[in-house]
């Protein structure tokens, strides 16, 4: 078995019938309930991009922030937050995007994304690619580029890796059904 799974599978929550009917939702609540597995994921965070010019890490609401943030701390880079409509002052990147269960909008602070930046984008888990594709569009828009998606829990079942290709998403843990 493989040591992140071993490691994590026991702390992560599983919610049936949420957001709706036969949908199984994978809880990262459990992770930040246990320091132990918290300071794991971004701990494993630094092994992976230990090796890899980052020049700032952006973060996907609300939950993305959670890891994106030490990790940034801890590598030295700044945090861009990616945040959903009208919760940003100021000039603003935005995009428009579809959910597996709505529609979106996401933006970022102009002032945030230099130009030619290699930026690591976080979320908590990583369903379709959807939100991430969007938060992508946001980092071109300013002239930077995405050169990895990471996430704590991957459902690859959902096809993420097809719609965020060429980009590499990396997950520390994979989920491969929805059904509760």
């Amino acid at each position: 078995m493989d040591k992140d799974f071993e490691v994590l599978d026991k702390v992560v929550g599983r919610v049936p019938d949420f957001p709706k009917h036969g949908v199984l939702f994978y809880d990262i609540t459990g992770i930040l309930r246990h320091p132990d597995a918290f300071k794991y994921c971004i701990d494993r965070m630094i092994e992976i991009y230990r090796d890899k010019q980052i020049d700032a890490v952006a973060g996907i609401e609300s939950r993305g922030f959670i890891f994106a943030a030490p990790f940034a701390e801890r590598v030295g880079v700044p945090l861009i937050l990616i945040r959903k409509a009208g919760k940003l002052p100021g000039k603003t990147y935005n995009c428009k995007y579809s959910l597996e269960y709505a529609q979106a909008e996401i933006e970022v602070h102009v002032t945030d994304i230099q130009k030619g930046q290699k930026i690591l984008l976080v979320d908590d888990l990583i369903a379709t690619g959807g939100t991430l594709r969007a938060a992508n569009n946001l980092i071109e828009q300013g002239g930077a580029k995405v050169t990895d998606v990471f996430g704590v829990i991957g459902l690859p079942f959902l096809g993420y890796e097809k719609a965020l290709d060429p980009i590499k998403a990396t997950t520390l843990i994979n989920y491969n059904s929805e059904s509760a």
